[in-house]
């Protein structure tokens, strides 16, 4: 028999485990999901940060826990989704949103700084999803990924946005997403990713500053950043039932900019 809407976007009775959640798009996404009625357990690495966004959270009336853990040590990482399904004792929902950023010319770009953004970009969200599969989602024959990748994922950069290795690791999440659907379907697992645009947030500050918020609203067709109530809805179709057949997809949510045409 068929849902009504209410229904296919109600999350009662389920845990989401959201990576990076203690500010910007994470925890906006923690808002969402907890106001359809999921439990919510926030990582970052900053304990302070942590308890600011939970306290924040319960105020509207969402239960929240928190565990500081760095996202691109797989020790951490694994503590993590032990902690969870020791709290809440089983994880459906896992939201891969941490994530950094390095600036430099590709000629002069580090190794240590390339680790360092493909560690937590890249190599964080199959630790995790892996982990999250093991303890809860396999045995349990169901569940939501959702990574949160970008447009820098799925092309390349206009000549002065010199970020090679965030790019890199963003189109590497874009096919972690695809593959990984495409082999844990068999155990009703979903996989898709979001790939915002310009959104404010301490990540892209540097760079709205150097080129201007204006400026940078107006290259996409909507000629405005993202704000902070757009990831919500796609966040909540891939975590839902109203999204249990939507499978491998990524979801530009860029005001456009992906649709404009260069020449």
């Amino acid at each position: 028999m068929a849902k009504s809407i209410q229904q296919l976007f109600n999350l009662e009775d389920r845990t989401a485990l959201i990576t990076g959640g203690s500010r910007g798009l994470g925890l906006q996404m923690a808002q969402a999901l907890g106001e359809a009625g999921a439990s919510v357990l926030l990582t970052s690495r900053k304990a302070s940060d942590l308890e600011e966004s939970a306290a924040h959270l319960q105020r509207s009336g969402i239960k929240v826990q928190w565990v500081a853990a760095d996202a691109s040590n797989p020790a951490d990482a694994n503590r993590v989704v032990e902690e969870t399904m020791l709290r809440f004792g089983k994880i459906d929902i896992l939201i891969n949103n941490a994530g950094a950023s390095w600036g430099a010319p590709a000629e002069e770009h580090s190794l240590e700084a390339w680790d360092k953004v493909m560690n937590l970009n890249a190599r964080s969200l199959f630790v995790f999803a892996q982990a999250t599969a093991r303890a809860s989602m396999i045995p349990r024959h169901g569940g939501r990924i959702v990574n949160i990748a970008s447009i820098a994922g799925l092309g390349g950069n206009p000549p002065e946005m010199k970020t090679i290795a965030y790019n890199t690791s963003k189109g590497a999440a874009v096919n972690f997403t695809r593959a990984l659907a495409a082999e844990w379907g068999a155990y009703g697992i979903t996989v898709n990713a979001i790939a915002p645009g310009f959104f404010p947030s301490k990540m892209s500050q540097g760079l709205l500053d150097s080129w201007g918020e204006d400026n940078v609203a107006h290259r996409s067709p909507l000629k405005r950043l993202g704000d902070e109530d757009d990831l919500k809805g796609a966040v909540l179709l891939f975590a839902s039932d109203a999204g249990k057949h939507i499978t491998g997809q990524v979801l530009a949510i860029d005001g456009g900019t992906t649709c404009v045409v260069a020449g």
